[in-house]
């Protein structure tokens, strides 16, 4: 008898836990991960800066082609791309960084103007998505150019230690995965 109500009671157990399994359930799923990347970091001290001849001190195209793959440009939500300048020379300068497509045309252009040290840290989000710019800047850039300009003097040198002009440059993307 304490045989059969055990196997009763397993029997009462087993069809009272289980519901038909939905796995429909996946289609409704939405992954939405945050990728965090640098993207481009450059120093440029004052001792070389005062060497160059000309405004332009530093003009470089950089081929960056993460936001052209494929995987990267289907999938892109939004993102932000966040740049720190830092100038703790005595010049006054100004930097440029184009957004260019494979055939060098600018899809997007960032423009910064910065006074001689001492100065704070300029801090600029630029939005791309459908809070900010358009994201075909981001599926379409092949490659960067950076250029920066004294626009002071070549023989002025700042009191502060390894003076130089530093930028900095990071992103943060939304990809939808599924």
């Amino acid at each position: 008898m304490k045989g059969l109500r055990i196997v009763v009671l397993l029997f009462l157990f087993i069809t009272s836990c289980t519901d038909k399994q939905d796995f429909g359930q996946y289609d409704d799923l939405t992954i939405t991960p945050t990728y965090e990347t640098s993207i481009f970091y450059v120093k440029a001290q004052e001792s070389i800066i005062n060497r160059v001849v000309g405004l332009s001190f530093f003009s470089q195209n950089f081929n960056f082609d993460a936001f052209e793959e494929k995987f990267f440009a289907d999938r892109v939500l939004d993102g932000v791309i966040t740049y720190e300048l830092e100038n703790t020379t005595s010049k006054d300068i100004e930097v440029s960084i184009e957004f260019l497509d494979e055939d060098n045309n600018v899809l997007d252009i960032e423009f910064f103007q910065m006074s001689p040290a001492p100065t704070a840290i300029l801090i600029r989000e630029v939005a791309y998505g459908t809070t900010g710019k358009s994201l075909d800047v981001l599926r379409n850039t092949s490659n960067i150019r950076l250029s920066a300009r004294n626009l002071g003097d070549n023989s002025s040198t700042s009191n502060l230690p390894d003076a130089a002009i530093i930028l900095r440059s990071a992103g943060k993307f939304r990809l939808r995965l599924k």
